[in-house]
């Protein structure tokens, strides 16, 4: 670890070094089909190098070794480091791990052609600090690629249900960001906005939500009670319904690609 944790940093990193082998080859990030939408069209240097923050379970760093890029998964919780070397390393790829946070990136001024963070950055104690992080690694003409939950603009009391909600359901959560507030952090940082759109994104079940974070059994009573009350604008929003014995909703889901000024060194 390269800089002392805050309480945020601390807490996630004590909530996934524990939750760590739920994130391999069965969890729901898996797939990959929206990193590969995403990046699929871009070119990338010969010997170029990737970044992929808070790489969880190392599948968007496997996504980008596939690529040709020469990978650097980073994650706050060392187990998470290590099985994404693992999961690279079985689909013959080999990328390099690091231990560190996401709000100081312990590397040089243009040093990645592309940067990802995928489903975490809602755990940061600082999303304004590693947006500016991303922007000065970044090459010029470099890519950064952000995937996470998210919420719209106009909905303050759906954004206040699902943020208790989700710091019941696993403390070490911070926040979601609306569109409007990435592409606010983005463009002070200097990156330009080339996509931002949010796609509905189904998850399991209640029950899947909890699992995944070893919710305890009394925050898991608070979490269905405020499901039972929740405001239209929420039931709208996360489109929570029931299916049978099973509770699911929908997160509105924001990829977000933005790009440095300049150009790539391209083959």
């Amino acid at each position: 670890m390269t800089n002392s944790l805050d309480e945020t940093q601390r807490a996630a990193r004590d909530q996934f070094e524990s939750r760590s082998t739920s994130y391999g080859k069965s969890h729901i990030l898996a797939d990959v089909a929206d990193v590969g939408a995403a990046l699929d069209a871009l070119t990338f240097p010969k010997a170029g190098r990737g970044l992929d923050v808070a790489t969880g379970g190392g599948h968007t760093a496997a996504y980008l070794s596939g690529r040709g890029l020469e990978v650097t998964a980073s994650d706050i919780a060392p187990s998470m480091v290590d099985n994404a070397v693992k999961l690279a390393a079985e689909r013959g790829f080999t990328i390099t791990g690091a231990v560190h946070t996401a709000e100081i990136l312990p590397y040089e001024d243009s040093s990645f052609c592309v940067v990802s963070c995928r489903v975490a950055a809602h755990h940061f104690s600082s999303p304004p600090a590693f947006v500016k992080e991303v922007s000065r690694v970044l090459e010029p003409g470099g890519w950064f690629l952000l995937i996470d939950g998210s919420i719209p603009d106009d909905e303050p009391e759906a954004r206040q249900w699902i943020h208790d909600v989700e710091k019941l359901r696993d403390p070490s959560h911070g926040a979601f960001l609306t569109p409007g507030d990435w592409r606010q952090l983005i463009e002070a940082s200097g990156m330009e906005v080339i996509r931002c759109e949010t796609t509905p994104f189904k998850q399991p079940d209640l029950e899947w939500y909890f699992e995944t974070a070893a919710t305890s059994p009394e925050n898991r009573e608070a979490v269905r009670e405020l499901i039972e009350k929740a405001p239209d604008s929420a039931l709208q929003v996360f489109q929570i319904e029931r299916e049978g014995e099973r509770i699911v909703w929908w997160w509105p889901r924001l990829t977000l690609l933005a790009k440095k000024p300049g150009n790539l060194n391209l083959p």
